[in-house]
């Protein structure tokens, strides 16, 4: 009896057969990492940070609505039909269209909120893609710019081989539109979140609010973002041509491109500066105890609360403030892996098996990952390796599987001669 008084408040108080709406979380790693107390305060440092997240998710709220009811900006460029297909639970409008793409698709792997953190991202290797920074590994764009639309595109239509990343190519391209559209807008919130965070901890005192104007929030807070994002279309890398020595018509091992091989060989060892981290036999087992940026500020941000929690904790804030750093670690962030090199020999590649998707990883790097780029960091620059240069590496890569007379050739013996 007792129990089921306690099931009938239960379902009084949320409502009978009805789940409560989706919300967006807060990223708490940021929030708490960027609440560091000060002295002096007049109230707990609980209290006051409570207060300052509750300020953030108020304006974040007001600015892109919620998971159920998106809100676009027209500063934002975001277009509102888009993100209403995608967003919400799943269902059927009245002429049977699908709507809650996103919900369906993506959100047990990248979360409501992007976050990466759905309910199936702590068995995943790699982890899903945590959008909120902006930062996206495989595009056509400079390092640190934002992806272009066919970006997206492209990634959802083929997937990221290698990891759990399916392809969609099965999607109508509509419904792929209103996907890109649904994460460009997640993007945008979770870099909106960590602009409000970086100004309260640079611009606010203890006792200070969040502006809520529109000159702070869309001219100085939202504009720089969008800026970005608008500009990805034109901040497209260089092509190179394809120097005439080299013909990825023809296998790697044919002889036609045998030249191309070789000089792709010498720049891998030398100025391409590869084998740091691939390794001499390209196998992935050079450097391989670095962390990507969405795990490497949990790994630095961890080892200033460990080193914090050893020292003398005699002020009341300082106190709270690490206990909940902590918390905040072991239960709001997955834990932190290395991420390691990719192994050429199995010609698997997740950016993409093209030679031009190859010539752009190499050309940029990787953007949040430890991989550098040969290529210039920005336009007029100068990289390690000219641009047409690129080619040859990439033939030579892309004839590392196929490769019988190198370091892992069919001629050499599977054991040493000395243990035979």
């Amino acid at each position: 009896m007792r129990f089921t008084f306690i099931m009938a408040f239960v379902a009084t108080a949320v409502g009978c057969g009805k789940t409560p709406p989706a919300s967006f979380r807060l990223n708490m790693v940021q929030a708490t990492k960027t609440a560091a107390p000060e002295s002096g305060m007049e109230k707990p440092w609980s209290s006051w940070a409570n207060d300052r997240q509750k300020q953030v998710a108020t304006i974040l709220e007001a600015m892109y609505g919620t998971p159920d009811a998106p809100v676009a900006l027209a500063e934002t460029g975001l277009d509102l039909a888009k993100l209403q297909l995608a967003a919400g639970p799943v269902r059927s409008d009245i002429v049977g269209r699908k709507n809650g793409l996103y919900r369906e698709h993506c959100a047990h792997c990248h979360g409501i909120s992007g976050d990466g953190m759905g309910p199936t991202a702590a068995f995943l290797n790699p982890y899903p893609r945590d959008y909120r920074p902006g930062k996206y590994k495989f595009k056509s764009t400079w390092r640190d710019a934002r992806p272009a639309r066919d970006d997206l595109t492209r990634v959802l239509h083929d997937g990221v081989p290698g990891s759990s990343m399916p392809s969609f190519a099965l999607l109508p391209p509509a419904k792929v539109d209103a996907l890109v559209e649904y994460v460009r807008y997640l993007s945008m919130r979770g870099e909106t979140e960590l602009a409000l965070y970086t100004y309260a901890e640079q611009e606010l005192g203890v006792d200070d609010t969040m502006p809520t104007t529109k000159e702070f929030l869309v001219d100085e807070i939202l504009t720089p973002i969008v800026e970005k994002w608008q500009g990805a279309e034109e901040a497209r890398i260089p092509i190179a041509a394809v120097p005439t020595t080299l013909d990825f018509t023809k296998p790697g091992d044919d002889p036609a491109n045998h030249e191309s091989v070789a000089r792709g060989r010498a720049l891998f060892h030398g100025d391409g500066g590869c084998v740091k981290c691939h390794g001499v036999t390209a196998l992935g087992d050079g450097q391989a105890n670095d962390y990507d940026d969405w795990n490497k500020v949990i790994v630095e941000w961890g080892k200033e609360v460990a080193g914090g929690l050893g020292a003398s904790q005699d002020d009341a804030g300082r106190a709270a403030w690490l206990h909940a750093a902590t918390d905040v670690i072991e239960g709001d962030a997955l834990r932190p892996r290395p991420i390691p090199p990719r192994n050429l020999r199995l010609g698997l590649y997740r950016g993409g098996r093209r030679p031009i998707d190859l010539y752009r990883r190499l050309y940029t790097g990787i953007n949040g990952a430890p991989m550098p780029g040969v290529g210039p960091s920005g336009p007029g620059g100068k990289g390690s390796v000219a641009d047409a240069e690129i080619w040859h590496i990439v033939n030579y890569i892309r004839s590392l599987p196929y490769e019988f007379d190198g370091e892992l050739g069919a001629d050499r013996p599977m054991v040493a001669k000395d243990r035979l």
